[in-house]
């Protein structure tokens, strides 16, 4: 299939996966092994001088892991994919991968609670600053706010709670005349909504946990790398290191870029951060994402019309003060989602509680059918109190950057009916609001 040209949904349930290769079966094999079998010296020097492609170890790679980074990669129209054990695993990779011996990340503040805050606690304790611009709208403030050491640009493509959408070409002319990477996160949209490669992005972060696995059952992350950017552009001398384990046959020391030129940041990754610091993904978690991505495309469009019903339902409502979604009348990026998203601008919204901090919970409190957790792209509908939770350790000041009001509830829309999440809504209102 590598070779060949198929539509999206045919990729998603067979991409990267050839019978014959696994004894015929035709669903694909849980390889549930720790290591293998290296056959003999000769092909042991071929494996280490990599003059030859095997499996060593499942800590760095794995065959049922590999059937889903190669069907991401055809998903994505990437050059490859790694999977790993979580998408802050993902996350935390990529950037180490980019500012290692130091250097500067640019993002804005509608990012995942984690996400910023290990922005605050983590990174800058091994060198790395975090840059933010405040209004995330405004391309001048990209191009303004990038500094000599500055690395990547990295943004989601929707936002998590508030759905921004991001303006990602734009944003990848900015890095790409700068000679640095557009890195992002793709986990809401998912593959099947936006193609960020196809608009300039460099590397692309999934949270497989969410819509991609689908199903709340396994927590998993991915890297995506497009096979475009220039890593021996001057920025990134560290790609061009020869090391002593990416030897030849005869023993000279290789870089990256000359072992693996199509995938060097991958490589990277997978041989120093995946090898050394060891968020493996599990042959079974892998194999759960590879069922969810079968019906990627019929839940998620599901989800989609779903949730532009409950927004619709929740603009003439008295208990909403605002609506965050592109779908919303009043949106700002509804020309943008127009551009990047027009199979719609996927599953996530928040809304603003016209009431008080009491009945707010109450309103939580009282739903019967959406389940109060932090997960999201979920077959079940979700809600959760971003502030308190998901967005929980940001500080006051954080959360009014970010946008994040107190009065702000999340909603991640499964595949319900429709009317009865609505219905579920109303009795809601109506239990928190009664006088």
């Amino acid at each position: 299939m590598a070779n060949e040209q198929f539509a999206f949904d045919t990729i998603k349930v067979r991409g990267g996966y050839d019978p014959k290769q696994h004894n015929n079966a035709s669903s694909v094999p849980i390889y549930q092994t720790a290591s293998y079998d290296l056959g003999d010296t000769k092909r042991v020097a071929k494996l280490f001088s990599f003059s030859e492609f095997g499996y060593l170890y499942t800590r760095i790679g794995n065959p049922t892991v590999a059937v889903l980074e190669q069907r991401i990669a055809a998903l994505d129209g990437a050059a490859g994919a790694l999977a790993v054990g979580s998408g802050m695993a993902a996350v935390t990779y990529t950037l180490l991968n980019l500012t290692e011996g130091g250097g500067r990340i640019l993002t804005t503040p509608q990012l995942y609670g984690g996400t910023i805050d290990s922005f605050k606690k983590i990174y800058p304790k091994f060198g790395i600053a975090i840059d933010q611009v405040e209004n995330s709208a405004d391309p001048d403030e990209f191009r303004k706010a990038i500094k000599p050491d500055t690395k990547a640009i990295y943004v989601e493509t929707i936002s998590n709670p508030n759905a921004v959408v991001a303006d990602v070409e734009t944003l990848a002319n900015i890095a790409h005349k700068h000679g640095i990477p557009l890195v992002v996160d793709n986990t809401v949209a998912t593959p099947y909504l936006l193609n960020p490669i196809k608009y300039g992005a460099d590397i692309v972060v999934y949270s497989a946990t969410k819509a991609l696995g689908g199903h709340g059952n396994a927590i998993a992350g991915l890297i995506v790398e497009s096979g475009k950017f220039n890593w021996a552009n001057g920025k990134f001398p560290h790609f061009l290191e020869p090391y002593h384990t990416l030897r030849d046959i005869n023993g000279k020391e290789r870089n990256f870029l000359e072992v693996f030129p199509e995938t060097p940041f991958l490589f990277r990754v997978r041989l120093n951060y995946l090898a050394y610091f060891g968020a493996a993904l599990s042959p079974t978690d892998a194999y759960l994402i590879l069922l969810g991505l079968e019906t990627l495309s019929e839940r998620v469009a599901k989800q989609v019309a779903n949730t532009e019903k409950i927004v619709g339902y929740l603009e003439g409502q008295q208990g909403v003060s605002w609506i965050k979604h592109p779908a919303a009348k009043m949106s700002l990026y509804r020309q943008l989602a127009e551009k990047y998203l027009p199979k719609g601008a996927g599953s996530l919204l928040s809304f603003g509680f016209n009431g008080s901090n009491e009945q707010l919970d109450k309103f939580i409190d009282s739903v019967r059918i959406f389940s109060y957790q932090a997960n999201l792209g979920d077959a079940r509908s979700l809600i959760i109190n971003s502030p308190k939770t998901t967005h929980g350790e940001l500080t006051p000041t954080e959360q009014k950057l970010a946008d994040i009001s107190p009065d702000t509830i999340r909603l991640s829309v499964g595949l319900e009916d429709a009317a009865d999440l609505i219905a579920d809504l109303d009795q809601a209102f109506k239990k928190a609001l009664a006088v």
